[in-house]
């Protein structure tokens, strides 16, 4: 079983959204039973939605659990180095077009990319693990390789406001 890197912040978020889930449970049971009594189950959307809702829900809830007891939580205030690692918050060029672009490498379970943090797990972040400022990271991409010079390396503490 591989362990899943994860800061303290980002664990605490996924045990709020799976409280907040479990606490969804009661309301989904009640919306099936008011729709069951409706009667005619075969041409009862609501039934079927909440049914829907019902499976989409109990989904949920099972990936968080099945991911909770591989977590390898993190604190981000004790991070720090000269290499790209979990918690780095890492500028890199694209050789090519010249194009710079700054993330912060999160665990798969708290990335954010509309906040500027990818998965160390991602493509990119798979290739610039362990790299140093001024080292070359290769991604393979669909429109071919792409050449990644790292230009600075940070560590800020924690990414995630509880």
């Amino acid at each position: 079983m591989e362990s899943i890197p994860i800061s303290v912040e980002g664990y605490e978020m996924v045990k709020r959204e799976l409280a907040n889930l479990k606490k969804e449970r009661p309301a989904v049971i009640q919306a099936i039973k008011e729709a069951r009594e409706e009667g005619d189950l075969s041409e009862n959307a609501g039934y079927d939605a909440a049914r829907e809702r019902q499976g989409m829900l109990e989904a949920k809830i099972t990936y968080i659990e099945s991911r909770i007891p591989r977590f390898n939580i993190i604190d981000m205030n004790t991070l720090g180095g000269e290499r790209v690692s979990f918690g780095a918050t890492v500028e890199i060029e694209d050789v090519d077009t010249g194009d710079v672009k700054r993330y912060l490498l999160l665990g798969p379970d708290e990335t954010a990319y509309c906040k500027g943090s990818i998965s160390i797990l991602s493509p990119v972040g798979r290739a610039l693990l362990g790299k140093e400022i001024g080292d070359e990271a290769v991604v393979d991409a669909p429109r071919g390789k792409i050449h990644y010079e790292v230009l600075s390396i940070e560590f800020h503490g924690p990414a995630i406001e509880l």
